[in-house]
């Protein structure tokens, strides 16, 4: 009969992670049974279960919610013993195995395996188990990188990954994305609305509007004005799936959206994130500028300034949206042809060439890192986005310039189209600019407008 002194009170935890441990007989009840038998039958009392479904061991510790709370139990001095069935149900990640190991000896606190022979009580139990975590974390980065290789062969052949989820407008039949007839005529709608108007907030709310109890989220609308899944894109794939709009219209739709622009009125700014100032390269915002008039009443202006402007020897332009109106009114056609003069006179296409090789190599190391849990999926995601952007403006660079790639803009500028561009409304005349023009430049010097990029 044990006294109170010589009662040891033992957690269990266990984890699962893949289907291949569930048939490789390490699922949570396959542990739960396990570790009972042997607790009950070295007289341990159990305080409690601690399970992590669905979580890889080589996660960062804070994604494993119940061995936080198990951590937390050993803080309280609850718990003094921690059963686990093997090492790898436990720790893979070298890194956070230290980080817990401090917390359970600053409390006297020891883990045991029930199917493995490891002793963290001895400087030479600690050398093995580093040693074995650094072969089950090694074994892992190469399970990771044929994952990844497996998975990169899927999607390139058109195929759905596992657990990937069909978006808006699609649904999954064969491992393959295929549209679905019970929403394709309102994503067919959003694009249509997006290309009329150029601005996803509009697009939100004319969805919402028109379709009250059918309307997708407001997310599910964003993620469709963002991803390439909707131009039937995938990676290198470029055949992925039945798409809703063009490669040009992706392509267009992403040169729109890499600036955001915030509207302070409530008329739209004609030129919003498509001015860029001369001294930081940002782009300008627009404010409402109000002035009083020598009778009494106020007058309204729509400028545009840079963020920076009020920073230490930042030199700003601050320009009226009547007096960019006015330039690209009178330059925009005389510029256009300007430029089929040049590729009628060259005789040859204009190409741009830039090597993505170093991006590429980044993104991979991005992956690896990532894959390793060596960054947040935070620090991930904005450096991946940003590596990204990089990489779609070298595409963009290294494209093939012919004149059909002015076509849109010579559609546009047809004849009579000034008379037709003053009867647009200004919502209108947004759209019209955003469909033509990619940046407007200023002056440094001056501060006036001083050229402008065409969007192709």
């Amino acid at each position: 009969m044990k006294t109170p002194k010589e009662i040891i009170r033992c957690a269990i935890y266990i984890r699962v992670s893949t289907e291949e441990q569930h048939l490789n007989g390490l699922s949570l009840p396959a542990q739960k049974k396990a570790l009972t038998e042997y607790a009950n039958n070295a007289g341990y009392v159990i305080v409690d279960y601690y399970a992590d479904e669905g979580i890889s061991a080589r996660k960062s510790m804070k994604h494993r919610k119940d061995l936080q709370r198990l951590l937390e139990d050993v803080k309280r001095n609850k718990i003094d013993m921690i059963l686990v069935t093997k090492l790898d149900r436990w720790f893979r990640n070298i890194a956070d195995y230290n980080i817990t190991e401090e917390i359970l000896q600053a409390h006297n606190c020891h883990w045991k395996t029930i199917f493995e022979n490891y002793d963290s009580s001895t400087a030479n139990g600690q050398m093995v188990i580093n040693i074995m975590l650094s072969v089950n974390q090694a074994e892992c980065d190469r399970t990771s990188e044929r994952i990844r290789a497996v998975f990169d062969y899927k999607r390139s052949i058109g195929e759905v990954t596992s657990g990937m989820c069909a978006g808006y407008g699609y649904r999954v039949e064969n491992n393959r994305l295929v549209k679905d007839e019970n929403t394709a005529a309102i994503a067919d709608d959003i694009f249509r609305q997006y290309f009329t108007c150029y601005s996803k907030r509009r697009t939100i709310a004319y969805i919402k509007e028109k379709y009250p109890e059918a309307a997708p989220t407001e997310y599910q609308i964003s993620y469709m004005l963002r991803s390439e899944t909707y131009a039937g894109l995938h990676g290198e794939n470029e055949n992925y799936c039945e798409p809703y709009i063009t490669k040009e219209q992706f392509r267009k739709m992403q040169e729109i959206s890499k600036s955001k622009t915030y509207l302070y009125h409530s008329e739209p700014y004609l030129f919003g994130s498509m001015i860029l100032c001369p001294s930081c390269k940002k782009k300008l915002h627009g404010y409402l500028r109000k002035q009083k008039l020598k009778n009494g009443e106020i007058s309204e202006y729509k400028r545009y300034r840079c963020t920076q402007k009020f920073a230490y020897t930042h030199s700003s332009p601050n320009i009226s949206e009547t007096v960019i109106e006015d330039y690209l009114l009178q330059n925009i056609f005389i510029e256009l042809q300007k430029e089929l003069c040049k590729l009628d006179s060259a005789g040859t296409e204009k190409k741009q060439t830039a090597s993505a090789n170093k991006l590429n190599a980044e993104l991979d190391r991005l992956n690896l890192l990532f894959q390793k849990g060596r960054i947040s999926e935070a620090y991930y995601d904005e450096q991946y986005d940003l590596l990204k952007t990089k990489l779609d403006e070298l595409k963009e660079n290294s494209k093939t310039i012919t004149r059909e790639s002015y076509l849109p803009i010579i559609n546009a500028l047809d004849d009579g189209w000034p008379d037709i561009y003053k009867k647009l409304d200004a919502e209108h005349k947004k759209s019209f600019w955003k469909s033509l023009i990619k940046e407007i430049y200023v002056s440094e010097e001056t501060h006036k407008v001083c050229g402008f990029k065409f969007l192709l």
